[in-house]
C-alpha cells in the first residue's frame, strides 16, 4: 500500500487539532533562534541530539511525510530534521529516548523488509514501508498499534508542526506576509489569465475557462 504525502490542507487541519505533539514539544527561544539561523544561512547542521547517521534517516522520513510540490519546497529544504534535533535537545530524558528508540526500530525493520537503513532504500522501497505503517495510524477497536506504527504516528506529528514552524512553510507554502498596509487590495489575478502572484492560485487555461462557462 503505497504512502499518501502529507497535503498541505490536512496537515493544517492535522496540527490545529492535534494539540500536544507526541514526541516533540515546542522550541525554547534559544532553539528557535538557532532553527532560524540555520534556515537563514543554509548552514550545516549543528546537530545536537543525532548522529549523523539518525539526522540522515529523519531527513529521508520527513521528507517523505511533505514531499516538495509544485506550489512550496518539501520538509527535508525546510530543516525540519534540525527542527526536531533542536526539539529534542530541549525535551526531557524519557522523551528524547523514545523518539531514538523509534529510529532504531525504523532502521531494524527497513533492514528486514529492504536489506539497508531506511534512509538507504529506494524511493519504491520507502513508499510501500511507510504505506504500511500508516494502515493502522487510527487502529479499530481491539487492535493495538505497534510501538513503530506509534513512531511513525509522532513523527508526522512533529514533522508538520515543524514543516509550519519554518520559514518555507509560513511563507512559501501558506504565503503569509505578516501584518503589514496594504495600500490596495489587488484580489485574485488569476481573473486576467495569470498565475496570482499573491495568493499561488493557476491560472485557468483557456480551454479550461470554456468549459467553465
Amino acid at each position: 500500500m503505497p504512502i499518501k504525502a502529507v497535503s498541505r490542507r490536512t496537515a493544517i487541519k492535522a496540527l490545529g487539532a492535534s494539540g500536544a505533539l507526541t514526541f516533540v514539544p515546542w522550541l525554547s527561544e534559544e532553539s528557535a533562534e538557532a532553527f532560524a539561523t540555520l534556515q537563514a544561512t543554509q548552514a550545516p547542521p549543528s546537530l545536537k541530539v543525532f548522529t549523523p547517521a539518525q539526522y540522515a534517516t529523519v531527513e529521508r522520513l520527513v521528507e517523505a511525510i511533505i514531499p516538495a510540490d509544485e506550489r512550496s519546497p518539501g520538509a527535508k529544504e525546510a530543516r525540519v530534521a534540525d527542527y526536531i534535533d533542536l526539539a529534542l535537545s530541549d525535551a526531557e530524558d524519557t522523551l528524547r529516548q523514545q523518539f531514538l528508540d523509534g529510529l532504531a526500530l525504523l532502521d531494524a525493520e527497513a533492514n528486514t523488509r529492504g536489506g539497508a537503513p531506511f534512509a538507504r532504500l529506494t524511493p519504491a522501497q520507502v513508499e510501500t514501508f511507510l504505506g504500511e505503517l500508516a494502515k493502522n495510524e487510527k487502529p479499530p477497536e481491539g487492535v493495538q498499534a505497534t510501538p513503530l506504527e506509534r513512531f511513525f504516528v509522532g513523527a508526522k506529528q512533529a514533522t508538520i508542526h515543524g514543516y509550519y514552524t519554518s520559514e518555507i512553510g509560513i511563507h512559501k507554502e501558506l504565503r503569509y506576509k505578516g501584518n503589514q498596509l496594504l495600500a490596495e487590495f489587488v484580489g485574485c489575478q488569476t481573473e486576467d489569465g495569470k498565475d496570482c502572484p499573491h495568493c499561488g492560485q493557476k491560472a485557468l487555461s483557456t480551454s479550461q475557462q470554456t468549459s467553465q462557462r
